[in-house]
């Protein structure tokens, strides 16, 4: 069964970060979690065509207490991206 929960939505700041916190009590460790970037409207604002318009990030979050960085490099045809914790 595919249960689907907002658990935040959020902009980014100038400098292209997002910081957000979750309560520990709202992580599931055996979950897995989306981050959805809607980059077509970054690229929009800048009138530059671009084919990747969405980015999701799909990831788990053993550690509730845990501190999870997923930096995503971003140009207009590709991406790249880790995850540290």
């Amino acid at each position: 069964l595919d249960t689907r929960v907002v658990a935040f939505h959020a902009q980014m700041d100038d400098g292209g970060r997002l910081s957000q916190s979750i309560e520990p009590a709202m992580i599931d460790p055996d979950a897995t979690y989306e981050l959805l970037f809607d980059v077509g409207r970054y690229w929009a604002a800048r009138n530059m065509p671009a084919t990747v318009t969405q980015i999701a990030l799909r990831f788990a979050m053993p550690d509730p207490n845990g501190a999870y960085h997923m930096p995503v490099i971003l140009n207009p045809n590709s991406y790249s991206m880790w995850m540290s914790a």
